[in-house]
């Protein structure tokens, strides 16, 4: 056995635990209860046991105290915000009318929540700690609110919540009613980066948020409940992503309070002895603190101990010898469900069960039981003891508050916004005009140079696809950053390669939110994978845009690539275009999707969502070799414009036209651009305009999207009476939903992405979808029979010869597994 212990019984000693296996020491100065992981070599095998100490006065006196007053007076306003509409500090006898008409909010995670800050504040003032609070249980916004309110970190940001009786009643009455705070913690928080409403997040946005701020630690608290998400299981691991050379570290305090809404929790069900085996196989170094013991003592211990555990493994990757695989600190919080709550109603428990989750005494507004325990239980924390007569705290509580810079509710990485991206000139990064490029590979050496321009601000966050997306020439500039991995460990790299598309998404969202920006690069067919949460995001930022004192942040920005349009190897399963659905869902403020048709035009728009800020980004576009159509100048001016008419594939420059055809999307443009030349060919009477869409947004009604043409634009590009047909790279009732709201739209018909295909070629996808060159021209025909009778005439016989030849296309690709190779040819207009 390998293993040394040194202990003293004096208070203000030390422990150490050495390990000559691991070279891991722990010092925890005038400890005396810890749970700490020991390693013991035995018979080649690794060997794991927890050691229980004992606490004795880790604390003075006067800090117990503060923090006793501090926590009482938190969880007094928490519990008063949830009931109380007057009568705040208890003046008189509770009556009935002083209970709100709606009893909104969540108790049971607060007194947890409030005692980590309490905890936080106190290392804060004594250290001098940068750091930031995330709350994965979001609904415990009480909690928060009122350790805010008592810091004075609300009042700088909303004049009127002073700290004061005038404030504190203003913070109490309103809560959860119009005016008020909501019920979450959101972006109306200062010093909040997550809301917490959609649970599995909180670990991975920590993450994001200390990347390239290396003095920043995020204390974020994962509440049981959330702890069983999958998003959460995968985001344990993100600290393997996290250089301590370069980044700051997140302390996990998962809170163990033993149930959910109605039913226990996984974790809480299990004992002290199961949470270590699962933490440390996860790579943390575990300390359970509880409220079995003298808790204050034991969790202003495990702090500082985790600090310190963190302080050395930062320290020894600065002097340049980094400890190969570190073991990060976590904290494991055991405290009941509503703590300091009350304990029974009519036989049954309420703290310590299910029913403190959210109101526990929901009707002390009609039951006098129920109003006098609510009385009972505010008096509980002997609130005379904790204010003055004129509201204000007592001194004792606010001696444990830092200072302004340094308070949680006034982190300036919260709400300072973003620093722009020094984005190359992407003009120098276009292809020549009738090439053939991938616009994966020019946005690639694009990505390379804003990785060399923004060396600690811009970070690629892809789920194992950058080599596959054919991005990778950023990677001869950058590594990954996968610190578990020999190759990229401490070597600085920029790019985030985890297979959980949660994981990318929640470390881009603190990324982003701590004022850099990033880049999402995903299959089509996954990146629905985080629908909700972009959605989630999407809310924080609106409500963000509405406060006055938070500052713009960078666009979170998507290209979705390895689209359903061509076919390598994967099957029905990798094709599904509805995140385009999704961000359409959007506030349009805020909602942007763009189809660039070639790499030119997809290099102006990478280039413009990079420079873009508030928005979500969505950027659609093939990864393989396909024709560039426009050249830099062409391209900028289409991607100003957000779609024009292609002359060079229409009849007379598009002028009077028959028919209009629309491509939106790299693939499907390719296939109008040949039934154009088709038609030119079969059906030289009908005259085609072929118009190319790159933003999807200047199709919306009027007056709906900033983006969105006036119908004198609109019936300029699509005439006023004439058939349109779409094809399109998404859903088509994606594009009836845009279409709807403007006039004319009977004589509009769109072929899209109908949920057919398997592993085939890419021409019979087409076939398969109704969107390949054949089935344009038949709507093409259709529309133009209408108006034209020279057309008309024709019609049945054009329409007969442009199907056989679609079914000679299909029998082909089955009889040899292959396209023909002239379907891919560039199509002529002679």
């Amino acid at each position: 056995m390998c293993l040394t212990f040194k202990r003293s019984d004096n208070a203000g000693s030390s422990i150490s635990f050495v390990s000559s296996r691991h070279k891991n020491s722990l010092e925890i100065p005038g400890l005396h209860l810890v749970y700490v992981i020991c390693y013991v070599e035995q018979k080649d095998n690794l060997l794991e046991y927890a050691v229980r100490l004992n606490y004795k006065n880790y604390l003075s006196q006067d800090e117990l105290n503060r923090l006793d007053l501090f926590t009482r007076s938190a969880n007094y306003i928490a519990a008063a915000m949830i009931f109380l509409n007057d009568n705040i500090l208890l003046e008189e006898k509770l009556t009935h009318d002083m209970i709100k008409p709606r009893l909104l909010g969540h108790w049971g995670t607060c007194p947890g929540l409030v005692l980590v800050y309490a905890h936080l504040n106190r290392i804060i003032r004594n250290t001098g700690l940068d750091a930031l609070y995330v709350v994965g249980p979001g609904h415990g916004a009480p909690g928060v609110l009122s350790c805010l309110w008592l810091e004075d970190s609300i009042r700088p940001f909303y004049p009127l919540y002073t700290r004061d009786y005038a404030g504190l009643k203003l913070l109490v009455s309103k809560f959860s009613l119009p005016g008020g705070f909501p019920s979450h913690v959101n972006a109306e928080t200062p010093g909040a980066i997550h809301e917490g409403g959609e649970l599995g997040y909180a670990l991975s946005v920590s993450f994001g948020a200390v990347m390239d701020s290396p003095d920043l630690v995020v204390a974020c608290v994962v509440g049981d409940g959330e702890a069983e998400t999958g998003p959460t299981a995968t985001a344990w691991h993100g600290y393997k992503f996290i250089d301590p050379a370069e980044s700051g570290a997140v302390l996990p305090i998962l809170h163990v309070n033993g149930f959910k809404i109605s039913n226990r929790t996984i974790y809480g069900a299990m004992d002290d002895k199961e949470i270590i085996a699962v933490f440390t196989g996860y790579g943390y170094q575990v300390r359970i603190v509880s409220d079995l013991g003298d808790i204050h003592n034991d969790l202003a211990a495990s702090f500082e101990w985790a600090l310190s555990e963190i302080h050395k493994i930062q320290q020894a990757a600065r002097s340049g010898s980094p400890i190969v695989k570190p073991r990060w600190p976590m904290l494991v919080l055991r405290t009941p469900k509503g703590w300091t709550g009350p304990k029974q109603l009519r036989g049954e428990y309420i703290e310590g069960s299910f029913h403190a989750h959210q109101v526990p005494l929901e009707k002390a507004k009609s039951d006098p039981e129920q109003l006098s325990m609510l009385q009972q239980w505010l008096e509980s924390y002997r609130p005379k003891e904790l204010f003055k007569k004129d509201g204000t705290p007592v001194e004792e509580v606010l001696e444990i508050i830092p200072e302004d810079g340094k308070k949680l509710g006034m982190r300036e990485e919260s709400y300072k916004g973003y620093t722009p991206l020094r984005t190359p000139e992407w003009g120098s990064y276009t292809v020549k005009a009738g090439d053939q490029e991938s616009c994966m590979k020019a946005v690639g050496k694009y990505l390379k140079a804003v990785v060399a321009d923004n060396p600690r601000t811009f970070r690629i966050f892809c789920p194992d696809e950058l080599v596959s997306n054919k991005l990778d020439a950023v990677l001869e500039n950058t590594g990954r950053n996968f610190q578990w991995d020999s190759a990229s460990r401490a070597q600085g790299g920029r790019v985030i390669e985890i297979l959980s598309e949660h994981t990318c998404q929640g470390m881009l969202q603190g990324y982003t939110l701590t004022g850099r920006a990033g880049l999402f690069p995903s299959y089509e067919a996954f990146l629905g994978i985080v629908h909700t949460m972009m959605v989630q995001y999407s809310k924080f930022i609106k409500m963000a845009n509405e406060t006055s004192w938070r500052k713009p942040v960078g666009s979170l920005n998507y290209i979705e690539t390895s689209t359903w349009t061509r076919q390598e190897h994967n099957g029905f399963s990798h094709q599904n275009p509805s995140f385009i659905g999704a961000v359409l869902n959007l506030k349009p403020k805020f909602a942007r999707v763009y189809l660039p048709p070639d790499a030119n035009c997809f290099l102006s728009t990478v280039a413009h969502c990079l420079r873009a800020k508030n928005y979500i980004n969505l950027m659609v576009g093939s990864k393989q070799p396909t024709p560039v159509w426009l050249d830099r100048e062409e391209a900028n001016k289409h991607c100003i414009a957000g779609a024009s008419v292609w002359k060079f594939a229409s009849v007379d420059d598009g002028v009077d036209p028959d028919v209009v055809l629309v491509g939106i999307g790299v693939e499907v443009t390719f296939e109008v651009i040949a039934a154009a030349a088709l038609l030119r060919k079969e059906l030289p009477a009908l005259r085609v305009r072929v118009v190319n869409v790159t933003d999807l947004m200047i199709l919306s009604p009027s007056g709906t999207h900033p983006h969105a043409l006036s119908r004198d634009a609109f019936d300029a590009l699509f005439t006023k009476d004439r058939h349109v047909h779409f094809n399109y790279h998404g859903y088509p009732v994606e594009l009836r939903g845009l279409l709807g709201g403007r006039p004319g739209s009977e004589r509009v018909t769109i072929d899209g992405y109908i949920e057919e295909g398997s592993t085939t070629t890419p021409f019979d996808m087409m076939l398969c979808n109704h969107t390949s060159r054949f089935d344009v021209a038949v709507a093409a025909i259709r529309g133009g029979a209408l108006v034209n009778s020279r057309v008309a005439v024709d019609m049945h016989e054009a329409i007969s010869v442009i199907k056989h030849m679609a079914q000679k296309e299909r029998d082909y690709s089955y009889a040899h597994g292959k396209d023909h190779d002239y379907i891919y040819e560039v199509p002529k207009f002679t």
